[in-house]
């Protein structure tokens, strides 16, 4: 596994954070050469190698704690010294952590939605709209934008969520936007936002401080969304919106690196 493409794809299989290795320098005798690449995931695993033996141990140790980190570092290694390798050169190795592209779910395919899908789309996340209303996202034509045709009620049920995922909630029935609020507060995500009217916010506050849901948490829901600039029309709504989400995107640091799509494929449902 060579192919710096290649191994960034390997990201995208799973939903664990990973470290990518470079043997960047080499001195003497080792066991592979410079541009030897090596991905470690949180777990432990690897794909790749950078030599194998105590050298590549250490390297899996040495990336697990750049992980925890989340601080890239360079490495230097003298294999016969630290290592006891009898082929006795030396080697340089870059460890930079990997995360995963941040993903975002769109639940409702109008106006602002279909905006919010254009900008998320040309700012790097892996843009998934879903609706039950098949006509209306049959209207965007975008490719690089997965439409799922599916029931708001099911989805949750087999969407992946992990800490990149920033969850958008603007359907057309407040009733559906509450469901799959409650649905996601608990599930893993970086962001999570409802659109609204301050009524409408208001008393779905009140809906979840009677249903045990603590103030912190509560709090931490974008409700009404955005950043107040005064929007209007649905462009500048889904503009105040995406504003925010990089806003807390580049202020956590999780910035986009690998290819995904692993969410399942849904076929629309005939009309």
């Amino acid at each position: 596994m060579n192919s710096l493409t290649e191994i960034l794809d390997n990201i995208g299989e799973n939903e664990l954070p990973a470290a990518l290795c470079v043997v960047v320098s080499v001195q003497g005798s080792v066991p592979r050469r410079q541009g030897a690449k090596m991905i470690v995931k949180s777990d432990g695993s690897i794909k790749g190698t950078i030599g194998g033996g105590n050298l590549e141990r250490q390297v899996i140790k040495d990336a697990l704690k750049v992980l925890e980190l989340n601080e890239p570092k360079l490495f230097r290694h003298d294999l016969l010294h630290q290592h006891q390798m009898c082929c006795g050169g030396s080697v340089q190795i870059y460890i930079e952590p990997i995360l995963q592209k941040n993903r975002i779910y769109i639940f409702g395919a109008g106006h602002t939605g279909k905006a919010l899908a254009e900008f998320s789309v040309m700012l790097n996340f892996d843009t998934v709209v879903i609706d039950d209303r098949k006509e209306y996202l049959d209207e965007i034509s975008n490719e690089k934008i997965n439409k799922m045709n599916v029931p708001f009620s099911e989805c949750i049920n087999f969407l992946p969520f992990n800490q990149n995922t920033f969850i958008v909630i603007m359907t057309y029935s407040h009733q559906t936007d509450r469901d799959l609020l409650f649905a996601c507060i608990r599930k893993s995500h970086a962001y999570l936002g409802m659109i609204g009217s301050k009524r409408k916010v208001e008393i779905t506050k009140k809906m979840l401080r009677e249903t045990g849901h603590s103030e912190d948490l509560i709090n931490k829901i974008d409700m009404p969304m955005g950043l107040d600039i005064g929007a209007e029309t649905p462009t500048e709504i889904a503009l105040s919106i995406m504003a925010k989400i990089i806003r807390l995107r580049n202020q956590t640091g999780r910035i986009s690196s690998a290819s995904s799509g692993d969410y399942p494929e849904v076929k629309p449902k005939s009309a």
